[in-house]
This record gives C-alpha cells, sequence and structure tokens, in this order.
C-alpha cells in the first residue's frame, strides 16, 4: 500500500465510525422543567397508579418501540466493515508476494 493511501484509509475510518455513532440515541429522557400550562404545585401521580394507566410500554416519549433504522444501519455498516477487512485481507496478500 502506498503512504499517499494511508491518510484516506483514515479519514474513511474515522467518517465511517462517525457515521456510526450517528445512530447512537440519546440519553436525554427525562424533562427538566415542566411543560407550558402545567402546574409546579399540581399534585404528583404515584408510580402504581402510573403503572396501571399505561398501556403498553412506550420508549421515553417517543410513541413506540422503531428499530428498522438501527437494524438498516447495523447491518450497513457490518456489510461496509466487512468489505474494508476483505480489502485489507487482499492488500496484505498481494504486498506479501
Amino acid at each position: 500500500m502506498s503512504v499517499a493511501r494511508r491518510p484516506l484509509l483514515t479519514a474513511t475510518a474515522a467518517g465511517t465510525l462517525l457515521a456510526a455513532l450517528w445512530f447512537v440515541p440519546s440519553a436525554n429522557a427525562t424533562v427538566d422543567q415542566p411543560p407550558a400550562g402545567q402546574d409546579r404545585a399540581a399534585p404528583r401521580v404515584s408510580a402504581e397508579k402510573q403503572a396501571a394507566a399505561a398501556p403498553i410500554a412506550l420508549l421515553a416519549e417517543t410513541g413506540g418501540v422503531d428499530t428498522t433504522p438501527y437494524l438498516a444501519g447495523g447491518i450497513a455498516f457490518l456489510g461496509l466493515g466487512g468489505g474494508m477487512v476483505a480489502f485489507a485481507v487482499r492488500q496484505g496478500a498481494r504486498g506479501a508476494l
């Protein structure tokens, strides 16, 4: 492999890592301040009453569990990583001759 390609491969690997991290969800599931219109002095509902009122398990307040983007992104990056490994092995075998 030529020396000029190393920075390009490093930049590609860094870009791939950043793109993979794009799919990591944030952990900001709590609200620091109540939404406008809610009174802070209003009595809080107990955890048991909230659990009884919740019909199904939801992720934060997003509505539902949709894992399609994570599966598609994971499969795409798995394929990209496998391709990069195959390319590196092929280039290594070519350089050993």
